[in-house]
């Protein structure tokens, strides 16, 4: 059974989703493509401790003082999916990769766009850095939360803008 909230940050309202487990199972700005219906967050709920841990790391994220997430997450997804998420939390904060580096490192070089259909599919926003995936020329390429606000979360992460 899923439970959500919705915490204020430099984007809007964030939606933490929380999975029956107690993990965090989805982070949607508004406006986000491929964002799941309302309906399927479940009831809404505030006092969860992972959405307290969620909004902690955020909160520190957005000052500047948290590199790295560190909260239990439950990637629903494909195994393939589930896989490039995975590579997307080892892309280093303040870093790219392009999707070609990605598939690469799962091993099936000729994967780029299935990389990026996953990447696209992301369900954690943010916490699972979707945003540090960049073409392979080094331009942006699509982005769930709009090209907009992955260049602002990649020049915060690198220093040459703030929230």
């Amino acid at each position: 059974m899923k439970q959500h909230t919705v915490v204020d940050s430099p984007y809007g309202p964030l939606t933490l989703v929380a999975d029956g487990d107690g993990a965090l199972c989805g982070l949607y700005m508004a406006a986000q493509r491929h964002r799941p219906g309302e309906e399927t967050f479940g009831s809404r709920i505030a006092a969860l401790r992972v959405f307290a841990e969620a909004q902690e790391q955020l909160t520190a994220y957005f000052a500047g003082e948290l590199k790295e997430f560190t909260l239990p997450l439950g990637l629903h997804g494909t195994p393939f999916q589930r896989a490039v998420w995975e590579q997307l939390t080892k892309i280093p904060y303040g870093e790219t990769r392009s999707y070609g580096a990605l598939a690469a490192a799962l091993g099936r070089p000729g994967a780029s766009r299935a990389v990026g259909l996953a990447n696209g599919r992301n369900p954690i926003g943010i916490v699972v850095p979707c945003h540090r995936v960049i073409g392979s020329d080094g331009s942006l390429t699509g982005y769930g939360g709009g090209l907009e606000r992955k260049q602002r979360l990649l020049d915060f992460e690198r220093g040459t803008a703030l929230f």
